[in-house]
């Protein structure tokens, strides 16, 4: 199957999954088709000069939604990026948003090139010229569409189109605002870098506390000593690896492009990361069992499965043999639809994309919030908050007799920095979501999975942000 016909059989899946949660709601047909479909599709073509060829690269920015601005979605930087792709992906975001209540709507925006193909400076100019594209249409600012990493780039890129968007835009005092994913010294935000992969380990671990749903899927409640097998260790595979480890799970097997690595007894995430960062490939880790196709992987046994790759990697062909018992999509769509129809009947446990690896876009909120307010989370609290803990501990001592011991005053004084407000945030926007996307699948007996309820959950608060504008009845 061609890529081109990949990214329109995954932008079908998101447009199925939509009408299948509308179904569950009493909107008016004509609010759900609104609600449905991409308000803007921005496709250019730029020239640049190569090694002293010119050649042509092609753009896009898809704006799904904007029943509320910014629009909000990362940028690709992939030979794989096609129109259809990008729409599926800014219509994920749209829903994505609304379940963990960030009030921004869905976008998306890629650049067709091999990243690995072009030097450093050529990638600057090339950020930069599509920075400038999206600057003459007006489709890119701090109220009006703020993009972010995404697939084949980071924070370098981010920090190019900042700067670049600052140049033409000198009178904007919110410029920083205008993307988020930036390096913390131009802007950017503590804890970023992983909110991806630890949202992804919040939401697993908030769906494992309940004994009830565990019960049926023939588990023990909580994290602690699951089986957990990771494909894709970019980013958000490694860091939902690694915060998987550290909550007590067992990491038996992950999985990348050049093959996989198995251990029973568990594998040392950052070891493995240091491995591939040596050699080139994860394989022939020591003590690991090598397998030379990834894909094996995903049918090993386990109880938890993590593909963080990209999408389309659980289909119809595969599902029958998947023995996890539950599925936390880390990449978006990495479970076709024909496949999540298998899995559902197999009793098996999807918690979707569009709530689970909403991690990233929290905390881009919380960035693109720091850009308007111009000031760091923790610069006016900290130091009151250390003042009002040393008073009452001096209090109780005082009360008591007892001097607490200089190590357990300094931890219980410590007063919160921008981190602890992150991952904070983050933990209480993870949990505050799940609860909210399981109670509505608990309340109709006929929503069946929770990414339906996801779907439902989006569409409600959509339909009411659109009649409070008056426009629908």
């Amino acid at each position: 199957m061609s890529h081109k016909s990949v990214g329109a059989q995954f932008y079908n899946d998101v447009l199925s999954y939509f009408d299948k949660a509308a179904a569950f709601t009493t909107f008016d047909e004509g609010l759900l088709n609104q609600i449905k479909v991409c308000n803007s599709v921005y496709k250019f073509y730029f020239p640049l000069e190569i090694n002293g060829k010119i050649e042509v690269f092609e753009g896009i920015r898809v704006q799904h939604s904007h029943h509320t601005t910014p629009t909000k979605g990362g940028i690709r930087y992939s030979e794989m990026v096609d129109e259809e792709e990008v729409k599926a992906l800014a219509t994920l975001m749209t829903f994505k948003c609304a379940a963990v209540d960030v009030p921004f709507g869905g976008a998306k925006g890629g650049i067709k090139v091999k990243p690995s193909t072009l030097t450093v400076s050529q990638l600057e100019r090339l950020t930069r010229r599509y920075t400038t594209e999206l600057i003459k249409k007006n489709m890119i600012g701090p109220a009006v569409d703020v993009p972010a990493p995404d697939y084949g780039s980071g924070s370098r890129e981010m920090a190019w189109i900042v700067d670049t968007y600052a140049t033409f835009k000198f009178d904007d005092i919110n410029a920083l605002g205008c993307v988020t994913g930036k390096p913390v010294a131009q802007g950017g935000i503590a804890g970023r870098t992983e909110a991806t992969g630890q949202g992804i380990f919040f939401g697993i671990r908030e769906a494992m506390s309940h004994a009830d749903d565990m019960q049926e899927l023939g588990l023990t409640p909580g994290l602690e000593g699951k089986r957990v097998i990771v494909q894709g260790l970019g980013n958000v595979g490694f860091y939902a690896a690694k915060f998987c480890s550290e909550g007590g799970a067992i990491i038996t097997g992950i999985a990348e492009y050049e093959g996989g690595i198995y251990n029973e007894n568990g594998l040392d995430v950052e070891e493995v990361f240091k491995h591939r960062k040596a050699s080139g490939s994860i394989l022939n880790f020591p003590g690991a069992k090598n397998f030379e196709r990834s894909s094996e992987l995903l049918e090993m046994d386990c109880d938890v499965l993590i593909p963080a790759a990209l999408e389309n990697q659980i289909t119809a062909e595969n599902a029958p043999r998947i023995k996890a018992k539950i599925i936390g999509e880390g990449a978006n769509g990495p479970v076709s639809k024909d496949a999540e129809d298998i899995l559902n009947k197999r009793g098996i446990m999807i918690i979707p994309d569009l709530f689970l690896n909403a991690g990233g876009v929290t905390v881009s909120y919380f960035e693109w919030l720091k850009n308007l307010s111009h000031v760091n989370f923790g610069r006016l609290e900290k130091r009151f908050q250390e003042m009002q803990a040393r008073q009452l501990i001096n209090g109780v001592e005082k009360m008591t007799g007892r001097s607490m011991d200089a190590k357990e005053k300094k931890i219980l004084i410590q007063g919160g920095g921008e981190i602890d407000y992150v991952r904070s945030g983050l933990e209480e926007t993870m949990i505050y979501a799940y609860n909210e996307i399981r109670e509505i699948k608990k309340a109709n007996k006929k929503i069946e999975d929770l990414r339906t309820a996801a779907f439902v959950s989006g569409i409600n608060k959509l339909g009411v942000a659109y009649q409070s504008l008056g426009i629908f009845p």
